[in-house]
């Protein structure tokens, strides 16, 4: 009964997407640059956006921004075949932008609004939609990985040629959970690719600090599991192994981790100050490596896009998330009795 759900949730209408926005290719197909581009600049924009409305009070509870990160999770959703599996913490807004989500309803969401993608009462941490194989942002560190290494079993056991895509940070590898996921995953040869997005501080505390082996791509190989460091700052390089890796899950070879290097540009959650670290290291890291100036150059050396075409992508995702800040202020407050919707799963006749 729980597939035939799924392919209710599947076949569900989904919401329109925004103006103007591409979607990227499955394996064999040439990237669409400009389309990165623009899903990157959305992810952008949403979240300088979403700053702003949690400094105006409209957001509340925690907020953790993804800027600087948007090639991470642009690049991997292009590797994603239609069915595989999202799961990631609480840094979750790219992650389920990426995924086609209509950034009105995220934006709802994250002012708790009942238009909201899981009806305002997810907030910026719990956001979730089965219809978009997105399975959740989650606040507790490292759980999702083994949430994720649960949702490759089920795959494994319908043989539908699925991969869970599980996505956590730096400061969640050091977490007794994953390691146990990490050898049930290998010894069974579950279908998952574990996507380390390797910040270089866990809340504030640099990874040099709270880890002895800070090539976190290796922290699988006592159970033999195989791994990768990659640019999380280059969506072509994030894009490549990506695919590299979901075709080594899917061909019943087991896990792989990819550890994407990457900075984000904020601080650990719209909370912390980030003391720990100099605006020098900051403003060098987006100089020399932020991921949509990267492209940019890229799409203007080989003449795929000007100057002027690219300011036009601006000013329409722009339209957008204005738009999107403007329907979340508008939409109503979910009804007190949501408060008891959405508990338990009623089991089938």
């Amino acid at each position: 009964m729980q597939s035939e759900r799924d392919a209710k949730a599947r076949s569900r209408k989904r919401p329109a997407e925004p103006p103007s926005r591409g979607k990227a290719g499955e394996k064999g197909d040439a990237p669409d640059l400009l389309a990165f581009y623009r899903n990157m600049l959305l992810i952008r924009r949403f979240e300088e956006r979403a700053g702003q409305l949690y400094g105006m009070g409209l957001i509340g509870g925690f907020c953790h921004l993804y800027i600087g990160q948007e090639a991470i999770a642009v690049g991997m959703q292009s590797a994603k075949r239609p069915g595989d599996q999202v799961i990631t913490g609480y840094r979750e807004h790219g992650h389920i932008l990426a995924a086609g989500l209509d950034p009105r309803k995220v934006m709802a969401e994250l002012t708790g609004r009942a238009a909201g993608v899981s009806k305002g009462k997810g907030g910026s941490m719990h956001m979730f939609s089965l219809a978009d194989d997105f399975y959740g942002g989650h606040g507790i560190v490292g759980a999702q990985v083994s949430l994720g290494t649960g949702l490759a079993l089920a795959n494994r056991y319908r043989g539908d040629g699925a991969v869970a895509f599980v996505y956590f940070g730096d400061g969640a590898a050091n977490q007794g959970q994953v390691y146990e996921s990490f050898n049930m995953a290998e010894l069974w040869r579950l279908p998952v690719v574990y996507v380390i997005e390797n910040n270089q501080y866990a809340m504030g505390t640099s990874i040099e600090r709270s880890s002895s082996q800070t090539h976190l791509y290796r922290r699988g190989a006592s159970f033999n599991i195989p791994g990768a460091e990659v640019d999380g700052m280059d969506v072509l390089a994030v894009r490549e192994a990506g695919l590299k890796a979901a075709e080594h899950a899917r061909n019943g070879k087991g896990p792989f981790i990819l550890e994407m290097k990457t900075y984000r540009y904020r601080g650990h959650s719209m909370s912390d100050p980030g003391k720990y670290r100099t605006r020098e290291e900051i403003d060098e890291v987006r100089k020399t490596r932020d991921p949509i100036e990267h492209l940019q150059e890229r799409l203007e050396a080989e003449g795929l896009a000007s100057e002027a075409a690219l300011k036009t992508i601006d000013a329409e995702v722009k339209a957008i998330v204005s738009e999107a800040a403007e329907y979340a202020r508008g939409a109503p407050e979910p009804d007190p009795s949501e408060l008891f919707t959405d508990i338990y799963l009623a089991a089938a006749a």
